[in-house]
């Protein structure tokens, strides 16, 4: 499945998050990431990220898709980690 994981996290806890996101994703843009992953490693992703975050203070979120075929991406202005894996 296709996956896009945005997060809002405590200044503590970026670094954290941002690693373990990148064992699983590839980095696009602050806080953003993207890629395709299996069920089960979301499910290990998850799992990871509820001992790191603080869930009273931060926010993870997750769109999944099971295709790639209706999206499309755009890039206005700088380009970050991650343009050459374009939908």
């Amino acid at each position: 499945m296709f996956v896009i994981l945005v997060y809002d996290v405590g200044e503590k806890r970026v670094n954290k998050v941002l690693k373990r996101c990148r064992k699983y994703l590839n980095w696009v843009q602050n806080s953003v990431l993207e890629g395709d992953i299996s069920e089960s490693n979301l499910k290990k992703l998850k799992m990871e990220l509820e001992r790191i975050i603080a869930s009273d203070h931060d926010s993870v979120i997750i769109y999944t898709s099971r295709t790639t075929k209706y999206t499309e991406r755009e890039i206005m202005g700088l380009r970050k980690g991650g343009e050459e894996l374009i939908i």
